[in-house]
């Protein structure tokens, strides 16, 4: 028997629908026979990227992000459309948030930032063969584009100023590759 069966969702309801996502409640039924409610954001999934030149620079990000109440340097990133791959999602990203396009993308890791509360799956890629286009911006706001050297980007992950999951993930893996 698949163990996911023993699972049973009774009942749902959205709580909440925003532009990003929503909030869903369960009633889930538990192989015990006990009942329980899980709140769920619904997200439909998110790309990444680590941009690298061929001199070991990278291109990463700084904003202001409301949850940190901070602005952090990460790496481009960004909601998938409805109907976008994760692919195409990263090449537009990458475009709006820095100016830059590529064709050349390799497939990092796959992951859940968060599922306890989140369905959200954040695909990560390392983008190379960069080229110059006209930054189109999107709907960013106070978006700054920053081109760094590699090396610096890890000592800001070891010292803790990089804190962003998708960041370190990124960078983590470019190094088993």
């Amino acid at each position: 028997m698949n163990q996911i069966s023993l699972y049973q969702t009774k009942d749902s309801r959205e709580i909440y629908r925003g532009p990003f996502f929503s909030l869903q409640e369960y009633l889930v039924k538990f192989p015990n026979g006990e009942e329980k409610k899980r709140i769920i954001l619904e997200h439909p999934g998110a790309a990444a990227a680590v941009a690298l030149f061929p001199d070991g620079r990278i291109i990463m990000v700084r904003q202001y992000r409301k949850a940190a109440d901070k602005i952090t340097m990460e790496i481009p990133a960004g909601k998938l459309d409805e109907g976008e791959t994760p692919e195409d999602c990263i090449r537009r990203e990458l475009m709006e948030e820095t100016g830059y396009r590529t064709e050349k993308l390799t497939h990092l890791r796959s992951y859940y930032p968060s599922f306890g509360i989140s369905s959200e799956i954040i695909h990560v890629y390392l983008a190379e063969d960069l080229h110059p286009v006209k930054l189109s911006g999107g709907d960013e706001i106070a978006l700054e584009p920053v081109v760094i050297p590699l090396e610096e980007v890890k000592e800001l992950i070891e010292a803790g100023d990089i804190m962003d999951s998708k960041t370190i993930i990124g960078i983590r893996e470019l190094e088993r590759i």
